[in-house]
């Protein structure tokens, strides 16, 4: 990655002028290379020269021309600050021609400009790698489980629920890619207050709080009075008959579905509570026994055992995370929904009193999902009377359409579902408009009989150098981007990402498309040919991997 390579190059730089003592010691976490918005500050563009500058007391644009003046190989005044970095960039780049320029735009940001011949060797590169592209080592074999959905089994899966269905499942595939080992678990809250609710609601008394078309249909097959036996006998159907069918039809498959009521019937819950309490981490006012949760960081003490006796949930919880520790788990992620940010806190502090790390635990809020029908906001489902339903949802737009437009923004932000846009079959529907793009490379090379890059592509250096369009080069810019798209999804869990890369990258082909004829009869262009072939090949790699992990399907016809 031509972004690690900056980072690289600067990053060792400015080690060695530490180690000399050149440099003081500072945070090199300060140094970012990005992507510029705009083509004219360049393909990269990184401030590394004013975070420098801030340290040692010097002109931004001074330190950045010695970084230019090394980085490019260009003659230049002894500069003692500097030699390092001009070994450095020297063993890093070595006789290819990375850049093309490098520019200096005050305050001191450095702009590069990435060469034709280092673009036109990422083809190989792409065509190589094949299906493994994208695939980072940066997850060290790590063991993560991931916990996301776990809807109480009181009612059909919302729309908030696939939310964080879909984004769990696609971080799960992009943290695989990095060689992690993933575990998809959904925790069945089995017990307590909401099971008691859902039997009154089957039983239809007056502490009914569920309604809709299922909770008729429970009661037609559960009989009796008991609220509590009703209620797990409706949970346990609920969960098996309308949630796991759902998931399904999700596309998502779990490796674990975690019972709470196995936590009590194997008295993790007792454990966990005389383990507090040996700690001296509990105490007991007026009844009820408190968790010192303050002593790591919570706003307040709270609650584990309630003044009649009853555990509260986040006494399970806690046993819940205790389990998943003795797993062997090295990070935990969940996914929450909105109402559940007041917990982050305390389920951290919890882990620290257990002795592990508020680290290894990661907390993705999601916010509220909303479905707009000709600019306005529908609530009402056809079966459960209260709200449209997932399974309802997928129904009427389709899978693809629903992991696509659920995953298109940040978890920390509301997401308007326009249900009008999710049924246009037209370029304008985003989700049509990049299987659209994927359909016709198929189409291009079942013409030209290409079926992979083993077959009839002579990836020769000098067909290579042929792509040497401003729209080919474009588009080899957008097919390098992947790793990256993947580095950077790892470090922050905005799996959004994927959805504008696709965009991004679908545009350019369709913009290559336009500008450069891809097959040509004429024999003076048969090298010609056999490039964009292989450029065509390289875009069907980069999109069929970001459709995979998005588990989104790639039609060959549309």
């Amino acid at each position: 990655m031509i972004k690690k390579e900056i980072s690289n190059l600067i990053e060792k730089a400015i080690k060695k002028n530490q180690e000399q003592g050149i440099f003081p010691v500072f945070s090199i976490s300060e140094i970012l290379v990005a992507k510029p918005e705009e083509k004219i500050f360049g393909d990269y563009s990184t401030n590394a020269a004013m975070v420098i500058a801030k340290q040692i007391k010097k002109n931004p644009l001074e330190i950045a021309e010695n970084l230019k003046s090394e980085i490019l190989n260009l003659p230049m005044r002894p500069n003692p600050l500097m030699l390092s970095l001009r070994a450095l960039s020297r063993q890093a780049i070595g006789k290819a021609k990375i850049f093309d320029k490098v520019e200096i735009k005050k305050p001191g940001f450095l702009n590069f400009f990435l060469s034709e011949e280092y673009l036109q060797k990422q083809v190989g590169e792409i065509l190589k790698q094949d299906d493994n592209f994208g695939n980072l080592k940066i997850g060290k074999h790590k063991k993560i489980n991931i916990e996301f959905i776990s809807a109480n089994p009181t009612g059909p899966l919302t729309l908030g629920n696939g939310r964080g269905g879909f984004c769990g499942d696609v971080l799960a595939n992009v943290l695989e890619k990095v060689s992690c080992k993933i575990i998809k678990e959904y925790y069945v809250n089995d017990v307590g207050e909401q099971v008691k609710k859902l039997g009154h609601s089957v039983i239809g008394d007056s502490e009914a709080v569920y309604k809709g078309d299922y909770i008729y249909d429970l009661r037609k097959k559960i009989k009796g009075n008991d609220s509590e036996k009703i209620g797990e006998q409706a949970a346990k159907i609920i969960l098996e008959k309308i949630i796991k069918p759902t998931i399904k039809k999700m596309g998502i498959k779990f490796d674990v579905w975690f019972s709470e009521k196995n936590l009590y019937k194997e008295k993790e819950c007792d454990k966990i509570l005389e383990q507090l309490k040996n700690k001296n981490l509990t105490y007991e006012n007026q009844g009820a026994l408190w968790f010192k949760t303050t002593d790591f960081g919570d706003d307040k003490d709270r609650v584990l055992i309630k003044a009649d006796k009853q555990m509260t949930y986040f006494a399970s919880d806690i046993a819940y995370l205790k389990n998943k520790f003795k797993r062997g788990f090295d990070k935990l992620i969940y996914f929450w929904g909105a109402d559940h940010y007041g917990y982050i806190d305390r389920l951290k502090a919890a882990a620290e009193a257990l002795g592990y790390k508020k680290e290894q635990i990661n907390v993705i809020i999601m916010q509220m999902v909303r479905v707009f029908e000709n600019g306005k906001e529908t609530r009402m489902s056809k079966r459960s009377g209260v709200y449209i339903t997932l399974d309802e949802l997928i129904d009427e737009v389709g899978l693809d359409v629903s992991r696509f437009f659920f995953l298109t923004r940040s978890p920390d932000t509301h997401l308007n579902f326009d249900l009008n846009l999710a049924k246009e079959c037209s370029a304008k529907n985003p989700v049509f408009y990049i299987q659209y793009a994927f359909a016709r490379i198929h189409s291009i090379l079942a013409k030209s009989k290409i079926k992979n890059q083993k077959s009839k592509i002579q990836l020769k250096i000098k067909n290579l150098k042929l792509l040497n369009h401003p729209s080919e080069s474009d588009l080899i810019k957008q097919l390098i981007r992947f790793p990256e798209i993947i580095e950077d999804i790892v470090k922050d869990y905005q799996v959004q990402r994927l959805p504008v890369y696709a965009l991004e990258l679908v545009a350019s082909f369709h913009k290559f498309y336009e500008d450069c004829r891809v097959i040509s009869d004429i024999a003076s262009e048969k090298e010609l040919t056999q490039s964009r072939l292989a450029l065509v090949l390289a875009t069907k790699i980069v999109l069929k991997n970001t459709l995979d992990l998005m588990g989104i399907s790639a039609p060959q016809k549309m």
